[in-house]
């Protein structure tokens, strides 16, 4: 009999070997020795200056903001129709005015004034751009401009009354929360996601002090709590454009 001959074991085939090189316009980034680029998500992010992956805003779910703006419709309806919903509102709020001491209700509520939550946010824009993210401040410095944009005409089209002051009219949504929410998450993006819970607990404080102290109804913090998740949520989606695109010219044609 023939005796069958061995089959050799495979041969290493180097031409078909990948290898991480650094890239030719943007160094520290890994290419594909043919050329193409990576398809995992790491290699495809952009590294900061210091070289560590750059990471960009978290955007919340189409659920979450299409949740957000139902109820923000649904509440402003209420308030232009005085429906059992705002009546409601007004009840709970006849509950709990002045439960607290009003100094401390005030130092609550001006933590969404300008002159406090600005000053933090442009730190944190400074910042930004120091790290070399312009286009992350940028964007977190047009979300605290719309939110007068946004405020101003609800306030002018539902003239509500305050709660202390029924004489008065434009206190439909509340404009210092929307102020707390959009400058102290756009801080926290802009410097360390760690500081995420810290910019929820000053904005829960500012619409806490302000349904307490009787400057707001509940639902006019509501309503603005689901304006700066809108605001903040467009915000964010830009900022993850805009590195997408800096990634892509970046890397160069696949």
């Amino acid at each position: 009999m023939r005796e069958t001959p061995r089959a050799e074991p495979p041969q290493p085939r180097p031409h078909r070997a990948f290898a991480h090189t650094t890239g030719a316009t943007c160094s520290g980034t890994p290419h594909r020795s043919d050329g193409r680029t990576p398809h995992t998500p790491r290699g495809a992010r952009q590294p900061d200056p210091l070289g560590r992956p750059g990471t960009t805003p978290p955007v919340p779910g189409r659920p979450a903001l299409f949740s957000a703006l139902v109820a923000l419709a649904v509440v402003t309806w209420q308030v232009l129709v005085h429906g059992p919903l705002a009546r409601l509102d007004e009840r709970v709020s006849g509950a709990v005015v002045d439960s607290v001491p009003r100094r401390l209700s005030e130092l609550a509520s001006d933590l969404g004034n300008m002159t406090v939550a600005l000053p933090v946010l442009v730190c944190a824009m400074a910042y930004a751009v120091w790290r070399g993210r312009r286009a992350a401040a940028l964007h977190a410095g047009l979300a605290m401009a719309a939110v007068p944009l946004l405020v101003i005409p609800l306030k002018e089209w539902t003239a509500r009354p305050g709660p202390l002051e029924p004489w008065a009219h434009g206190y439909y949504p509340s404009g210092h929360t929307a102020t707390a929410m959009v400058a102290y998450f756009g801080a926290a993006f802009l410097v360390s996601r760690r500081l995420v819970p810290v910019a929820a607990v000053l904005t829960a404080v500012t619409g806490t002090g302000l349904v307490l102290r009787g400057f707001h109804w509940p639902l006019d913090v509501l309503a603005s709590l689901c304006l700066g998740l809108l605001v903040l949520a467009v915000s964010s989606s830009c900022t993850r454009r805009s590195s997408s695109r800096r990634t892509t010219g970046c890397s160069g044609p696949s």
